[in-house]
């Protein structure tokens, strides 16, 4: 049998994904292997991206409009299939896992949008707990819930606030906080500090960074270099034509 870096023994199951890559965040998460997407007539989206993201990870994933950011997203969130290739998320592949059975995929990924995507005409509070009634909550259980996921993004005073009343990135903050309702052990964010200014963009940010820290997995589309810039040690994968172009986990890795 195979022992992992600490000596223990790991089941047959685990073996293939941690061979290919022991993340210094845990074993991968979120694993793409020769993954590619075709968009006929326009072409390949995406083609040949291969990538690991270890559990407990934090990343950017940048490039230029069309580079195939937001497709791998929702490669990743399970929303298309690739055209060829397999995306293995938290133990589900895109090769076997079923229609029936993508919501169990769907409770264990929560995602943060550049638009926010609330509902207009109901308060924070409201927003946050309809994600809680849709995912099977308990009645009882789902204001006292929406109220902790509010206090947790530091939104508690602005429950009662209509959406409209609330900043671009209050409103973000309820996005990430309805993100949060299934407990997630991944977070997909694609552009969320697109339409925010530097101040509630840092935020945000700070906002995902803490998350992280908690052990949330955290992988953030964005274009935005000066935000990547002032997060050094956040991981970057930069993606070209819709091929991996750079990756900085292997250029810091010793040879």
């Amino acid at each position: 049998m195979t022992r992992d870096s600490r000596g223990k023994y790991l089941s047959p199951h685990l073996v293939r994904t941690t061979s290919e890559s022991l993340t210094g965040a845990g074993f991968s998460v979120i694993t793409l292997t020769r993954v590619s997407k075709d968009y006929p007539p326009r072409g390949l989206a995406l083609e040949e991206v291969s990538l690991h993201i270890g559990k407990g990870e934090m990343a950017f994933l940048t490039g230029h409009s069309g580079s195939g950011k937001s497709t791998t997203l929702r490669l990743i969130h399970m929303a298309e299939k690739p055209s060829a290739g397999e995306v293995r998320v938290s133990g589900f592949s895109s090769q076997l896992v079923s229609g029936r059975d993508i919501w169990k995929l769907r409770r264990r990924v929560g995602c943060v949008f550049q638009d926010f995507q609330l509902l207009p005409g109901r308060t924070a509070m409201e927003n946050v707990a309809f994600a809680l009634e849709v995912t099977g909550n308990r009645r009882g259980e789902i204001l006292p819930k929406a109220s902790r996921l509010l206090a947790k993004v530091g939104l508690s005073a602005k429950s009662g606030a209509l959406v409209h009343e609330l900043s671009g990135g209050e409103q973000q903050r309820v996005a990430v906080a309805r993100a949060l309702a299934n407990e997630p052990l991944v977070l997909l964010a694609d552009e969320p500090t697109g339409n925010l200014d530097e101040r509630a963009s840092r935020g945000i940010m700070e906002l995902f960074k803490e998350l992280n820290a908690q052990g949330m997995t955290v992988l953030m589309a964005t274009h935005d270099l000066d935000m990547i810039r002032k997060y050094p040690r956040v991981r970057v994968l930069e993606l070209n034509e819709g091929r991996l172009a750079y990756d900085s986990a292997a250029v810091a890795e010793p040879n």
